[in-house]
């Protein structure tokens, strides 16, 4: 089969594009194949994405390590243990931004969602990124929903994003019925649609929680407040999904941090810009730390991470001393001093990806990276310029490429007799909420794009489904 060619499939393919058809008409998420009205947000998988019982292994094995790890770098930046870690990470940030990341109301605060981006390559899995803002949850519940009432069984508990973003919700307030609302600033107005669904799919299941935008929520000195339905509710629990180098254009955003500060309401992820970098990465192959992490993750986490995360380094521009080369790079077989020599690579040297560090409105979805084999010489100059000119600012990063492995995934077309596959590379997205002091994988999702595409994230022409144990 290819992409030209529809073929039928096992006897369940029907079933499984009914429930589709079904699941995402009632979510109001996007158009489905056939439907005159709306755009397709992404191709529908004939099946679940399948990943071997080691794999799923070691997903669940990642979710306490990477809990492990943001408990550890907690620490890191506010015992300031190294200087140098928390000057990097507070590059471009405002002082109430900073004052508040530091205050003790919030000091053992975590994200309650912990999603890492996960390639698929020969060698194994490898984390490129990590995100505690992270949208896809909704949608994944949707896709994930609409699987299992075809009969398939998926990683993760049944409705596992569903009821593990209720549990942490839950465990985030003291509340026995709290009252949640999910903020969506005007910047992320495209996530309205799936925040809106899972907020819905949650009153289902008892937990009071709505979608609001910032202009929506009242305050007054007694706490936040929402009117759904006319009526007035008190807020326990904030879910914030919103970025923080956006907090000066979110209407609001003020009397939240104040309403936080005064315990008044849980916001959830916390107000701390430091965990929110792609620099975590960098750090975590630092070997100037690495004894720290060896003493704060224990050996195994330890090793875990370091084998399936990124090398990544900081695109800083200070100079290095003359008796001194940037750890762990090294170019041509040899250690540098300055990151400008990678600027004349070649193109089978410029295999490499320049990306946005974190507090930067470029820095979601494919905004603002850089692979370096798939441009010009002179713009790849110009990039490493660029990141280099950025770092007093808005930092970068820098991280080799990796190809990714090649899968064969049944999609359908216009019907559920017209079954196509797709050569394509994939990510996995694993959705880990924190409930308990303990992280729990609710569900993973698999993107995956046609093979001649260099970054793999949502789009029309890619298959996105959820994964099961095969």
């Amino acid at each position: 089969m290819d992409d030209n060619q529809g073929s039928a499939m096992d006897c369940g393919s029907r079933s499984t594009y009914k429930a589709l058809q079904k699941r995402i008409n009632a979510a109001g998420l996007w158009r489905i194949p056939g439907e005159p009205d709306g755009q397709r947000s992404h191709l529908l998988g004939a099946e679940p994405f399948c990943l071997s019982q080691a794999q799923a292994e070691q997903l669940d094995k990642l979710g306490e390590a990477l809990l492990t790890f943001y408990k550890a770098f907690n620490d890191l930046y506010l015992k300031a243990h190294q200087a140098w870690v928390n000057s990097c990470l507070d590059i471009g940030k405002g002082d109430d931004l900073l004052r508040h990341a530091a205050m003790k109301y919030q000091r053992r605060a975590l994200p309650g969602i912990i999603r890492p981006d996960i390639l698929m390559t020969s060698d194994g899995f490898v984390i490129t990124e990590l995100d505690s803002v992270p949208g896809g949850f909704g949608h994944l519940d949707c896709l994930s929903a609409a699987y299992e009432d075809a009969g398939w069984e998926l990683i993760g508990s049944k409705r596992g994003i569903r009821d593990g973003f209720a549990g942490m919700l839950r465990s985030s307030s003291a509340a026995d019925e709290p009252v949640c609302a999910i903020v969506v600033s005007d910047e992320s107005v495209d996530y309205l649609p799936e925040m809106t669904y899972i907020a819905r799919e949650l009153r289902e299941v008892g937990l009071r929680a709505y979608t609001v935008r910032p202009k929506e929520v009242l305050f007054t000195e007694d706490g936040l407040f929402i009117e759904p339905g006319g009526e007035r509710l008190r807020v326990d629990v904030l879910y914030r999904f919103f970025e923080l180098f956006d907090l000066l254009n979110i209407p609001k955003a003020e009397l939240f941090a104040y309403a936080a500060k005064k315990k008044q309401v849980v916001v959830t992820p916390p107000y701390k810009h430091f965990l929110e970098e792609k620099m975590l990465l960098a750090m975590l192959h630092s070997d100037v730390l690495r004894a720290y992490w060896l003493q704060a993750l224990g050996q195994e986490n330890y090793a875990l991470l370091i084998s399936t995360t990124a090398p990544t380094w900081i695109m800083d521009n200070r100079p290095v001393p003359p008796h001194a080369q940037i750890s762990g790079f090294r170019w041509r077989g040899n250690p540098i001093r300055d990151w400008r020599e990678i600027a004349s690579a070649t193109q089978k040297e410029r295999a490499l990806v320049l990306k946005p560090s974190g507090f930067s409105p470029l820095a979601w979805g494919a905004r603002g990276v850089k692979v370096g084999h798939d441009m010009p010489e002179v713009e790849w100059a110009q990039a490493v310029e660029m990141a280099l000119a950025s770092f007093d600012n808005a930092p970068y990063v820098l991280q080799p490429f990796h190809d990714t492995a090649l899968f064969g995934v049944n999609y359908f077309g216009e019907s559920a007799d017209d079954i196509r596959e797709m050569s394509a590379r994939v990510r996995l997205c694993p959705y880990y909420f924190v409930e308990n002091d303990g992280a729990k994988l609710g569900g993973a999702l698999a993107t995956a794009c046609p093979k001649n595409k260099k970054l793999i994230h949502g789009m029309a022409d890619a298959v996105m489904v959820p994964c099961r144990v095969g």
